[in-house]
């Protein structure tokens, strides 16, 4: 029985005419259509600007985000900055020798920002970082220079159908920068959030944009930053490092002690560890703990498991190409994606942390250690021999077969 305020219906004559009625408007548009074809695809159109392959852009702005930290702006050269959301990653390929990286940085700037009349986003790295080459761009990138990358990949961003409408960020060092970007989206209004960041740093001389942190809280209550340094006398706030205690007061000043709050992290291994720990003492939900792609440590003895009997040992990988083939020695103490960009043959990796499944290779034969940690691959791939080869290590001479760019 339809009830009042139920859906109303024309009557049972007129809604099961509805098909035929359909069909009449049709053959009359097509009957008076133009006789030129119209080929644009609006729906190709925008699947493109959403989601589109690598692209050039020239380096307008770089400046300094601390003592040992620089901020890359990027304007593209064809007018165009795909959408992203507040913590996703640009993928740069960079040139070096005879071989191209892929790189990911995460983007520092907010999605509002890609949409003015001079749309740009930045990104902010941190030197010394041996494994991500920074010192590519503090030494080869400059004001003017063009460069290719593409953009967004990565999950890490607020959701609201996901996530709780309080956030606690916690980061250490360059992992900042995911964070930025959120108070930046915040202050402008939107992004409907409110947001405390708990930033571990060593020193409150080298705080990696810190006055950007700083001036997203005075103009906005829903920002909060909390600096916590690790190894400095001066420093009058808090102190030591990201603890328990100091998430479980913050997040009871943000909602309170029953208040539903999410937690978001970005920093290096260590860290995520100890917080990892914090978030079980705290009895936080699995699905109000979400964490950036942790890339491969440079020093693999912190990997789970490693094998480092190993360390210091070179194999052979026979490399599959479609029709072409090739022998390239690997080491067994970093991944097989260094060892193909080091032989100069081409490798699509962009998280670099075994997530995105961009790298994904088939195992023909031999042995590797697969890192667990951010092991993406499903399931299927696990028992059939397919891997990531940014977080797959040879324990043994290999034969592979990797995509064809």
């Amino acid at each position: 029985m339809i009830g009042k305020g139920s859906l109303k219906v024309k009557g049972f004559l007129k809604d099961v005419g509805g098909a035929s009625r359909v069909t009449k408007m049709r053959r009359e548009l097509i009957q008076n259509a133009s006789a030129q074809p119209k080929p644009g695809d609006p729906i190709r159109a925008l699947a493109d600007a959403l989601h589109p392959g690598p692209q050039e852009f020239c380096v307008t702005q770089i400046r300094e985000a601390s003592p040992t930290s620089k901020t890359f702006r990027f304007e593209p050269v064809n007018g165009h900055v795909p959408v992203f959301q507040a913590g996703q990653y640009a993928n740069f390929y960079l040139t070096i020798g005879q071989s191209v990286l892929t790189r990911p940085y995460t983007i520092s700037s907010a999605p509002f920002e890609a949409r003015l009349e001079k749309p740009y986003f930045e990104v902010t790295i941190r030197g010394n970082v041996p494994y991500l080459v920074p010192d590519y761009f503090f030494e080869h990138v400059h004001e003017g220079d063009t460069i290719t990358a593409s953009l967004p990949f990565g999950t890490f961003y607020y959701e609201p159908l996901r996530d709780a409408g309080k956030a606690i960020a916690l980061a250490g060092g360059s992992g900042i920068t995911p964070f930025v970007s959120m108070a930046k989206e915040i202050t402008k209004g939107t992004l409907d959030l409110d947001l405390t960041i708990l930033y571990g740093s060593v020193k409150h001389t080298d705080i990696v944009c810190g006055e950007e942190l700083a001036a997203a809280a005075e103009a906005c209550p829903r920002v909060k930053v909390v600096n916590i340094m690790s190894d400095d006398g001066d420093w009058e706030g808090e102190k030591g490092f990201v603890t328990t205690e100091l998430i479980r007061k913050y997040a009871s000043e943000l909602c309170g002690e029953d208040g539903d709050v999410s937690y978001f992290f970005c920093g290096p291994l260590a860290m995520f560890r100890a917080v990892s720990k914090s978030m079980e003492e705290l009895h936080v939900p699995a699905r109000r703990f979400r964490h950036d792609v942790m890339a491969q440590p440079s020093n693999v003895r912190q990997i789970p498991g490693f094998p480092e009997e190993l360390i210091g040992t070179t194999f052979q990988i026979t490399v599959k190409r479609g029709i072409h083939e090739d022998v390239i020695p690997a080491k067994a103490d970093e991944p097989v994606a260094m060892a193909l960009e080091r032989a100069g043959i081409p490798i699509d990796a962009h998280c670099r942390g075994g997530e995105c499944g961009f790298c994904r290779s088939q195992l023909l034969s031999g042995d590797i250690f697969v890192s667990p940690i951010g092991d993406g691959r499903r399931a299927m791939d696990k028992e059939m021999g397919w891997f990531h080869a940014c977080s797959a290590y040879p324990v043994s001479d290999l034969t592979v077969k990797i995509p064809i760019l």
